[in-house]
Order: structure tokens, then sequence, then C-alpha cells
């Protein structure tokens, strides 16, 4: 985030490593702070740096009050990111603030970044970040299980890229109604081959295998419920198709930036 701050215009230094106080060169203390550390540590980083910086966390779950009794702000892009390179644009990231000095400062970063802020309230802050590893982290462990049982057929992740992809598309433009494959057509022969097989090769897999396959039935039970002839037509179709689509990303303000000092 640092990165793309600095090639955003931002005036930053760091990152910085942990214990840091807020002081940068010369001994004067920086505006703000951006804390980017584990959830866990997040207190005790904050109770590092001195009185006067407004202090910041990037935690998804975390609510201010982590940050003591300070004038406070939070900034989550709903991204992963993974190294210097990496692209907000356009993305959604929760924001909050104490004050309205803290609120718009944490907005005003959000949309130098070209990020697309949003606030979530305290008691949903939770669900807002468990619903983020659902549809990152759990599917990065979804897709690692099939790339180990493919692996046992000779072939590479790479060939599951297009699939996934496609799926991940059709379920942004119709959400549920995207549901294709064996257990959404009640092909109950092809399933126990399927389960068989994970079984066999790669049992350490059976039991999330199973809990897939009972989440999937009652995802197209619902699915029938609400939409009885939309789920007739995909039970028919053994295909998939991709469709792409992206939105512009919110314009950033044409006004200086607060010099941010990041930590992490």
């Amino acid at each position: 985030m640092a990165a793309a701050m600095r090639g955003s215009g931002v005036t930053v230094s760091g990152p910085h490593g942990r214990g840091y106080d807020g002081r940068v060169d010369g001994g004067s203390i920086a505006p703000v702070v951006l804390l980017c550390v584990p959830d866990d540590a997040i207190a005790a980083a904050a109770d590092m740096v001195v009185p006067g910086p407004l202090v910041g966390h990037c935690s998804g779950v975390s609510t201010l009050d982590v940050l003591g009794g300070r004038e406070a702000f939070s900034l989550h892009p709903l991204l992963t990111v993974t190294g210097p390179g990496t692209q907000f644009q356009g993305v959604w990231a929760a924001i909050a603030g104490n004050s309205q000095r803290a609120l718009g400062l944490a907005e005003l970063l959000a949309e130098i970044l070209g990020l697309r802020p949003v606030q979530v309230a305290d008691t949903d802050r939770a669900a807002y970040h468990a619903a983020a590893s659902f549809a990152a982290n759990f599917l990065v462990t979804i897709e690692s299980a099939a790339a180990e049982l493919m692996a046992t057929a000779g072939l590479d992740r790479a060939v599951l890229l297009p699939l996934a992809r496609a799926a991940l598309e059709n379920w942004g433009r119709l959400g549920p109604a995207a549901l294709t494959g064996p257990v959404a057509r009640g092909d109950i022969g092809t399933v126990a081959r399927h389960r068989a097989v994970v079984h066999s090769r790669t049992p350490e897999l059976a039991e999330l295998f199973d809990t897939l396959v009972g989440a999937t039935e009652r995802l197209g039970a619902r699915r029938s419920i609400s939409d009885p002839i939309q789920s007739e037509a995909n039970s028919a179709d053994h295909g998939t198709s991709g469709a792409h689509h992206s939105g512009d990303a919110p314009p950033a303000r044409d006004r200086p930036a607060d010099d941010v000092e990041s930590t992490s």
C-alpha cells in the first residue's frame, strides 16, 4: 500500500518495522500513521505511537476501539494484497473514522488509491470480514484442492484456470443461478464416482469434498425454489460460459493529500 500511495503522489516514509513510534527524520512527528500489521498486533503497535498523529489500521474485522482513545481511522481494501505491484483501482474498501477529520482522511486515501469507499457498522465488521474470507481465502483453498486432485491425473493447475474464471464471472453476473455441474443436475452416479476417487487418491480432501457436496445440494435446492424455470434450464446445460464486467474507478480528489506515515 505504501508503494501505491507513493505512486499516487502521497508523501510516505517507511514501511517501518515493529516498534515504530511515529517520528520521522529529524525527530518531527508524522501527521498520520497507518498500521499494516496482523490484527492481533494492532493494539500493541498503536501503543508505541507518540501522541499527536491520526492513527489508522488496515484490518477488516477490527473496529477503532483497538487503537485506544486517540483520533483514529481505518482503511481496509477488499482485495488480496500480495506485493508492491497490487492495483487498487475500482476495488471496494471499508472505511471508518471516529471524527469527521479522521473519516474524511480515510475517504480521501481511498479515493487517491482509486478505491470505492463504503462504511461498515462495527457490529457488521466480523460478518463483512468472514464473507471476504469465503470469497478469497477459502477460494484459494478450494482451487488448491482441485489442483491437488488434478495432479493425480497428470495435469497442471493451469488447465483449471479458464473454468474457475468463467465460474466466478458467471456467479458475478447471475448469483446462485450460475451453479452447474453434477450436484446441481442431480447426477447421483457421477457424484458417487467423484467421491470414490477423492477418497482413493486424496483422502485428506474427502471431508472437504463431502462438505462442499452438501453445501452445493442446499444451494441448488434454494435456487430451485426461488426460480424453478431457470433451475430446470441450468440442469440441462452441461457447459459454462464466461463474461466479464468492470466498472470505472472513482476519480481521486483534485487536491493534495496529507502526508502519510506507513508502518508494517
